[in-house]
């Protein structure tokens, strides 16, 4: 990304193709306890050690929605986010795949990338764009993956 990232990021600003990468954060036990007791779900594949050894993976999982809700919190902390922060006005669509299973101890990022932008109002101070969120484990598995729609403004009038 050539941008320069000291600068605000508006709509007309953005190109297919801009791509960004987060650091990492460690799926940790606690997450999974916290994320049980902030949600309500005490679902057994999360909470339950000895029942989860016959999950899937063998063990406790992380709930799925607890990699999509880190995958926000580690974007924001990317330059591109900061620049662009002002601009955001709302998020508008999610279309999500969960692909692999996200376990203790394993360490996500996220790429994230432009893939459209559409302006079906020109006269209108919002554009809306569609990124690729990709959520990849630590061996470079994707683990989560989809599109992730939101309205950025143009430049003032």
């Amino acid at each position: 990304m050539k941008k320069d990232l000291e600068q605000q990021i508006y709509f007309e600003d953005m190109e297919i193709g801009d791509k960004v990468v987060s650091v990492g954060r460690t799926i940790t036990e606690a997450d999974i306890v916290s994320f049980a007791g902030l949600t309500g779900d005490y679902n057994t594949l999360h909470t339950d050690a000895e029942f989860a050894k016959g999950s899937i993976a063998g063990q406790r999982l992380a709930h799925g929605m607890l990699p999509l809700t880190y995958s926000s919190g580690l974007f924001t902390r990317t330059s591109y986010n900061q620049a662009m922060m002002a601009q955001m006005a709302a998020l508008t669509e999610i279309n999500w795949k969960f692909k692999k299973p996200v376990l203790i101890g394993d360490t996500i990022h996220v790429e994230q990338e432009v893939i459209e932008k559409a302006d079906p109002r020109p006269e209108s101070d919002m554009g809306k764009v569609t990124f690729l969120r990709t959520i990849f484990n630590q061996r470079g598995e994707i683990v989560q993956q989809g599109e992730i729609k939101q309205l950025i403004r143009k430049y003032p009038k």
